[in-house]
């Protein structure tokens, strides 16, 4: 395939072009090109090109989670604070669990409630899969985590014996915000 050579007007507007970008590496101009050119191009005003900068909008950041206070999590524990609801998680897959626990969250925050119950199981004693023991117990408190669920859930913690233990979680909710 033959190279088509560039006309005396194309020249010039291929100069012109090359003029407005910033060249990556220092080039040298073809020796033969400024020789063969006879009109010469009109300086420019040196002005900066005008570049569309996109500025990201700021993502909203989810509030961070924080621990039961002491005293609500020892009245929780006595009985002297009524503990909202309970959401036993026992039998699920991991599929189910999650959007069990997202509506459950979900529909406790918008009746009001403050603190739920979580129940998540130990998980299965013995037997060959110990990797897959205690799958939900080790999964709720990652999902719990979730953006998604940061403006539901304002802490979490384990439970006390009386409630379940290590496989349970306490829950605390946000109020919902009424404008």
């Amino acid at each position: 395939m033959t190279r088509r050579r560039l006309s005396d007007d194309e020249r010039v507007l291929w100069r012109g072009v090359t003029r407005s970008v910033a060249p990556l590496r220092a080039s040298r101009e073809a020796p033969e090109e400024a020789a063969a050119s006879p009109v010469a191009p009109k300086p420019r005003a040196k002005t900066k090109p005008a570049v569309a900068v996109a500025v990201p909008t700021p993502k909203p950041v989810a509030p961070p989670l924080a621990p039961l206070e002491r005293k609500l999590r020892q009245r929780i524990a006595r009985g002297s604070e009524p503990i909202d609801g309970r959401l036993d998680l026992h039998g699920m897959t991991q599929a189910e669990a999650h959007a069990a626990l997202l509506r459950y969250l979900c529909a406790r925050q918008a009746r009001g409630n403050r603190v739920v119950l979580v129940i998540t199981g130990k998980g299965a004693r013995g037997g060959d899969g110990a990797s897959e023991r205690g799958v939900l117990k080790r999964m709720v408190p990652l999902w719990l985590r979730l953006p998604e669920l940061r403006g539901v859930v304002i802490g979490f913690e384990s439970a006390s014996v009386r409630h379940g233990g290590e496989g349970a979680l306490y829950v605390r909710l946000r109020r919902t915000r009424v404008d």
